[in-house]
Order: C-alpha cells, then sequence, then structure tokens
C-alpha cells in the first residue's frame, strides 16, 4: 500500500483506514484457507495436505504479476517500495528456527495469531512462546548482534542473484508454481489415496494456468523502466506554463538566498562539469541535462520538498532540464529566469542609488537591493575565501547501499 500514498492514489490520513480493512482481508483469507488449522499447516511436511505451499505459491506470484503490470503502467512506482535488507547468518539462523519450529507447533507467526482468534489453545502457547523469545532476543540482542547483523549482501533481489532478467525471473518462478502445484497435488492423492473416481471430477486448471503463462511471458518483450507515468505531463500544458512565466524564479530572489545564507531553494546547475568546477552558485548541486532522470536523484525530487531551480549560463539547458523533470511529473521544478547570464548583469551592473525624491520608490528599493547586494558579492560575501556559504546537497553515489537493521 505504501507506494499508492506517494502517487496520491490513497489519502495518507486514511492511511490507517485502509490497514485495518487490508489486515481483516488477510486474516479472512487465511481463515478460509485452513491456516488456522495446525493440521493442515504440518501437512506439508508430511505429504497429506499442500494447501499452504498452493496458497503461498498462488499469492506470491499474483503479487509478482500485478506489480509489474501496475508499474509499467505507471500506478504504482516499484522505486518506492521497501526491500528488505539480506543479513545472511540471520536469515539462515532465522530460516532454521521457524522451520523448526514450525514442525513442532504447527503455527508460524502469523497463522498462530488467526488460530489464536478462533480460539485455539495450542495456538496461545505458541504466541506466549513467540513472545518468551522476543523478550530474550532484545534483552540479549548485543549477544546476538553479530549473528543478527552477519555478512550484509544489501537490498538485493533473488533475480540479480541468479543472474536473470526481472521478466525472465518472472516467467520461470510462474512455470516453477504451476508445477509445484501438480506435483504436490500428486503426492497428496498418493498419500491419501484419493480414488480415481474423485480424481476425475476435478475441475481442469488448464485455462488460468495458460493465462498465467501468458501473463509472465508478455514481459520478455516489455521494457523494465516505463516510458510514461500517469503523473507525466502532456507537452501542451508545459509549453503554456513556459508562455505564461510560470516556472521562473527571479534572479533577485536568488541573489537575495545567495547573500542571506538562506537555504528554501535547492539550486541545481545543469552546464557541464568543467563549467561547473570553475564556479556555481554557492550550495548549488551538479546535476548535468543527461542525469535529470537517474534513479538516483528521485529521492531529491520525491522527498525534498522545496522548489528545484534549474539554471545555466543563459536559458537552452536548463529548459531542457525542466521540460524533461516536469513531463516526467516531478513537482515544484523552476528555471532561473536568464540564467547565470542576467544574474551577472543585473548583480555587477552599475548600480547607483538614486537621490532624486522624484524616482520611483519601487525602482529605488530594487536599485538599494542590487547595490547593497553588489558591496556583498565583491567586498566580503561569496568572493572571500572563509565566507559562509549555503548548505550543499551531496550527489548521491550510483551504487551507494545503506544497512538498514530491522524490518520485518
Amino acid at each position: 500500500m505504501a507506494p499508492l500514498i506517494p502517487q496520491g492514489l490513497i489519502n495518507p490520513e486514511l492511511n490507517l483506514f485502509f490497514a485495518l480493512l487490508l489486515g481483516i482481508g488477510f486474516g479472512y483469507v487465511l481463515e478460509q484457507a485452513g491456516f488456522s488449522s495446525a493440521k493442515k499447516l504440518a501437512g506439508v511436511f508430511y505429504g497429506y495436505d499442500f494447501v499452504v505451499l498452493r496458497v503461498f505459491f498462488t499469492a506470491g506470484i499474483t503479487a509478482m504479476i500485478g506489480m509489474l503490470y501496475m508499474n509499467y503502467l505507471g500506478w504504482i512506482d516499484m522505486n518506492l517500495v521497501y526491500i528488505n535488507p539480506t543479513f545472511l547468518y540471520s536469515a539462515i539462523a532465522g530460516g532454521i528456527i521457524m522451520g523448526f519450529g514450525f514442525i513442532l507447533g504447527g503455527y508460524c507467526p502469523g497463522t498462530s495469531i488467526v488460530a489464536a482468534v478462533t480460539g485455539k489453545i495450542d495456538a496461545f502457547v505458541f504466541i506466549l512462546g513467540m513472545l518468551i523469545g522476543i523478550f530474550i532476543f532484545g534483552h540479549f540482542y548485543h549477544q546476538f548482534e553479530s549473528l543478527y547483523t552477519g555478512h550484509f549482501l544489501g537490498n538485493i533481489f533473488v533475480y540479480d542473484s541468479l543472474g536473470l532478467s526481472r521478466s525472465w525471473f518472472a516467467l520461470l518462478l510462474v512455470i516453477m508454481a504451476l508445477l509445484a502445484f501438480a506435483v504436490t497435488q500428486m503426492i497428496e492423492d498418493r498419500v491419501n489415496k484419493t480414488s480415481p473416481e474423485q480424481i476425475k471430477s476435478r475441475p481442469s486448471h488448464m485455462m488460468p494456468s495458460m493465462l498465467l503463462i501468458v501473463a509472465a511471458f508478455i514481459f520478455l518483450f516489455i521494457p523494465e523502466e516505463r516510458k510514461s507515468t500517469f503523473r507525466e505531463r502532456p507537452p501542451a500544458a508545459l509549453w503554456e506554463e513556459i508562455h505564461a512565466g510560470r516556472p521562473f524564479v527571479s534572479t533577485h530572489r536568488v541573489i537575495h538566498e545567495v547573500k542571506n545564507h538562506r537555504d528554501e531553494l535547492v539550486l541545481i546547475d545543469t552546464r557541464k562539469k568543467a563549467e561547473y568546477d570553475r564556479f556555481s552558485l554557492p550550495g548549488a548541486v551538479h546535476m548535468p541535462l543527461e542525469e535529470i532522470l537517474h534513479r538516483r536523484w528521485r529521492p531529491l525530487f520525491n522527498k525534498d520538498p522545496r522548489p528545484k531551480v534549474f539554471f545555466g549560463n543563459g536559458s537552452s539547458y536548463a529548459t531542457m532540464a525542466y521540460m524533461t523533470a516536469a513531463r516526467a511529473g516531478y513537482d515544484k521544478v523552476f528555471l532561473l529566469h536568464g540564467g547565470l547570464n542576467k544574474l551577472f548583469n543585473d548583480l555587477f551592473s552599475d548600480t547607483e542609488i538614486p537621490d532624486t525624491i522624484a524616482y520611483d520608490l519601487q525602482d529605488r528599493s530594487t536599485a538599494r537591493f542590487l547595490y547593497d547586494a553588489r558591496r556583498f558579492f565583491l567586498e566580503g560575501g561569496v568572493a572571500t575565501k572563509d565566507a559562509e556559504e549555503r548548505p550543499t546537497i551531496k550527489a548521491p553515489e550510483e551504487s551507494e547501499i545503506i544497512p538498514v537493521i530491522g524490518g520485518c
């Protein structure tokens, strides 16, 4: 549900309400699938009931196919989906402990809650043991920490580990799930000694199986990165905004921002690196035109609430950068009117304060502002090495992986 909130499909104020509905629905599905019965859950280990495996596989491939299609259609943004970090040692240890507990008690943490709601006494005992385990782990965390955080592999995907593309992995997982359905049904029939008449009376699953394979096969011919989203703005609307002058930020506002060491704007330099290294506005982040849509800049556009102001020497590079970002659906993107050329012309022209009282008051105010700003820049402002500067945004590294401890 999380990607739907930033995309504006769900009101954030109703977040808990939708979470409650999803929780009720999830519990209902588990109960209807028989997950409140320890005997049915343990049946997968003894070969007489594989409903747990079939439900998990069904949920997994349904969610996978749905997410892939919604991502391509632009209904959700997969970059906003949280991926649990992988700590190899704790994953192995946790799998062994949970598997042993599953065989011994017949429940996993989620199904034990479902069973407890229906009044199963063994489920209450299972939950009590789970709480004791949580207490022991929390109390002796420092002793377990080396195991818990051991061998960090990052926020990896299974298909990356296998060296497969996302599309091929989806297709192979669907085929593997369908084969698992067929094989486990055969094992179940043999263990339960199901009669041939009962087997023949079952409905055929050939049609839904073929539909699943086709749905996954289509992704072999669809690019993983979508070319448009529902937030994408049409070119006509962008042209109208530029023609009306709505995306422009005045040079006076930027001068005021720099002169007073304010941090209310994100200044984005779209020029070549050599030009940026030679000189740029204090606190400006370097983002060449060809990098506007790179994944590493998405947090800046999606999470930073401040206006982003593109600028170059003139207007050509900055305008293309603005069009690219605005077309992609990024909010609060603007242009420095006239670029650095106009800013320098306004700032370093021979601006003197008129003495005549007949002079327009607004013009006198503007002239005084530019006169003071010029003195600041030339006599003790940003031209001085030791001068205070606006906070600089560090460009995120492409390969940066931040370990995250915890999570479900």
